[in-house]
């Protein structure tokens, strides 16, 4: 590369992952494969509109890509249709908003503090601007479980045209069948994020919204999937003409998805990253993937033995899924970006993170968050995971001690180094 100073920005770069741990929960690693279709000359074609009906010519290639990145993510998540082309999480979140919502509409979304992300309706975001957002949240943060009496008792007030079911920083299993009930009751559209453990519900550890009657599933393609930094939108429904107008039904859904990602929101798809993510899904469909997913919860409930055993409190008092929150600032005395930086200083990668009702502010914020996909991919198994607690407990004790932290860190690069990147 000519551009020496991105070239060793890049190095360094692959230098402090090679050597680290990565913990937080939305990262993972992609394959060799994933990576070659990113860099592919696909980059240099555009392709606005859908296979066969395109503004561009020469899309015989592109068209043929597309289909088959579909046609893997509907056969892998039980769904009839699939829009591949949404950037992001966040405007496949907003793309169903606009889809199926006039502005002031009312969207039912969980509490932000208690798991919910920011396209749930953070003040501040466009989605909050536009809709009308009421909360459901936890009931007993010792279990986790969501107040559905509550959830109810508002649908029933507020009347929500949508109904979220989905997290950021949520370490249960939500009960799809209770949302459905409710949404059903109220005459919501069920719309379930998956971001987060999309490839959980590919592998088939976790449950699939869809088996309880949901309407929509949005997903990033990273994450759990290990594809590339993207997203799509799944539905349940029948699929007409995207580029026609068609009256606003369930069952007009997908047509009405497809005409809000485009032309409503993006123009020309990424088809490199379209590419990756049929990849992606390849990958996702073979048996190996499957034990890789069991191995990403057997990690998770290791690491959170681990880290309760050491005095560690963590909210719901453990997890179902790759993820954990631990409240910090009741265990330690201190906030979670305290937490985040001295990990960060011995190679462990983690974020701050709220807890439910967290007095702190945002950006100094009770809690950490952290999980196990990227290192279960990098290899690690349960005894490893112990191993990281160790680290985690012994570096926050003695943050303030240059000479044991550097001692941590070359402990954390010596078992890294051991687990090459993919």
């Amino acid at each position: 590369m000519k551009d020496t100073q991105i070239a060793k920005l890049i190095a360094a770069e692959a230098k402090r992952q090679r050597e680290g741990l990565e913990l937080i929960p939305s990262e993972n690693y992609v394959s060799k494969e994933v990576r070659e279709a990113m860099s592919s000359v696909l980059t240099n074609k555009y392709s606005e509109g859908y296979p066969g009906k395109r503004y561009y010519g020469g899309q015989v290639n592109t068209d043929k890509i597309e289909q088959l990145a579909i046609d893997r993510a509907k056969s892998l998540f039980k769904s009839d249709h699939a829009n591949v082309q949404p950037h992001s999480g966040a405007p496949a979140n907003e793309a169903v908003y606009h889809a199926w919502l006039e502005p002031g509409d009312t969207i039912m979304g969980m509490e932000l503090s208690h798991g919910g992300h920011l396209t749930h309706g953070r003040p501040g975001t466009i989605s909050a601007k536009l809709f009308n957002f009421v909360r459901y949240g936890i009931k007993d943060i010792e279990t986790g479980e969501i107040d559905y009496d509550q959830m109810r008792a508002v649908a029933l007030k507020t009347k929500p045209k949508i109904i979220l079911a989905g997290y950021s920083s949520y370490p249960r299993e939500l009960d799809y069948a209770k949302f459905a009930a409710i949404g059903n009751e109220v005459g919501a559209m069920l719309m379930a994020d998956m971001a987060h453990i999309a490839g959980l519900i590919a592998g088939g550890v976790l449950a699939n919204p869809f088996d309880s009657g949901f309407h929509v599933m949005t997903t990033t393609t990273h994450k759990t999937l290990r594809g590339p930094r993207g997203a799509m939108i799944l539905s349940r429904g029948s699929v007409s003409n995207p580029l026609r107008p068609v009256e606003k039904t369930l069952e007009n859904l997908p047509t009405l998805i497809d005409r809000t990602v485009f032309p409503g929101l993006q123009g020309g798809p990424h088809m490199h990253i379209i590419a990756a993510k049929a990849v992606a899904l390849f990958e996702a469909a073979q048996p190996e993937y499957k034990d890789y997913c069991k191995q990403v919860l057997s990690n998770a409930q290791a690491l959170a033995r681990g880290l309760i055993q050491r005095g560690f409190k963590l909210i719901t008092n453990g997890t179902d899924n790759h993820m954990m929150v631990a409240d910090i600032q009741s265990s330690f005395g201190f906030d979670g970006s305290v937490a985040e930086l001295t990990l960060d200083r011995i190679g462990l990668t983690l974020n701050k993170n709220v807890i439910p009702d967290d007095p702190l502010p945002p950006y100094k914020p009770s809690g950490i968050r952290l999980g196990t996909p990227a290192v279960t991919t990098r290899g690690l198994k349960e005894e490893h995971m112990d191993q990281i607690a160790k680290w985690i407990s012994l570096a926050l004790k003695r943050r303030n001690s240059e000479t044991d932290l550097d001692k941590l860190g070359k402990e954390v690069k010596q078992l890294a180094t051991q687990f090459p990147l993919p």
